[in-house]
């Protein structure tokens, strides 16, 4: 049985093309905003949220981690799929509760392949983003992980593949990848505990620079993780 999806994107051909080209998902609502698929009460097991939804037709809805939170708030599952690249946003995204983080610019078959990850259950953490949680860890903002997955963390970070790691740790792959899941769910949780001024102290930031893109009080849709931050080149960010 195909997982369900529901797809959120304000892009009309996005949401048309979904169904046609990622058969693995059973997509049964397509819409362009996060109020709009709300109201229908949809039963799907995971979101599949765009970022950036605000345009000259919709001025006034949420999107980026005011929509996560909004759809937290009624149990969905949120894989993000965007074109952000900035670190730091994602993290924030994951903090805010979303499950998966997938670049729009992924093959569609990989793509497919890790919502479908998210839509039973699992956590997808994008390069990145792992070297951010890595130093969160190396400065004792996270302390739940065991010496082998702070291994398998450092050398993850570095862009070292499965069989890498492995080969290294005298692990099978298999072994390896079964830390990773474990490790992946214990960092999406633990982050989700920081504020973004924890999360801004820990790695050093100028003051603002991750409180513009996750503000407090999102919620009611007024305030918005990018308003003040449309000058800054996507693909950029403090290490």
């Amino acid at each position: 049985m195909k997982p369900t999806a529901a797809i959120v994107d304000d892009v009309p051909l996005i949401r048309e093309a979904f169904e046609l080209l990622m058969t693995r998902l059973d997509v049964v609502a397509s819409v362009s905003t996060v109020e709009e698929l709300v109201r229908g009460r949809h039963d799907v097991d995971v979101v599949v949220l765009d970022l950036h939804l605000v345009n000259g037709g919709q001025p006034d809805v949420r999107q980026g981690v005011a929509a996560i939170r909004v759809l937290r708030e009624h149990n969905y599952q949120v894989c993000v799929y965007s074109q952000e690249e900035r670190r730091f946003v994602l993290a924030a995204c994951l903090a805010a509760g979303a499950s998966g983080i997938v670049p729009k610019a992924l093959p569609t078959e990989r793509a497919e392949q890790l919502i479908v990850e998210v839509a039973a259950g699992g956590t997808v953490i994008p390069q990145p983003v792992v070297g951010i949680l890595e130093v969160l860890v190396r400065r004792g903002c996270i302390t739940v992980l065991s010496e082998r997955q702070r291994q398998i963390l450092h050398g993850r970070a570095r862009g070292l593949s499965y069989a890498q790691v492995a080969k290294r740790l005298f692990l099978s792959e298999s072994t390896l990848r079964g830390y990773w899941l474990d490790l992946v769910r214990s960092l999406s949780d633990s982050l989700r505990d920081l504020t973004p001024g924890e999360i801004e102290r820990t790695l050093g930031l100028t003051p603002g620079d991750l409180l513009d893109v996750w503000p407090r009080g999102a919620a009611d849709g007024k305030d918005w993780w990018l308003h003040q931050d449309r000058t800054r080149p996507r693909g950029t960010g403090s290490a």
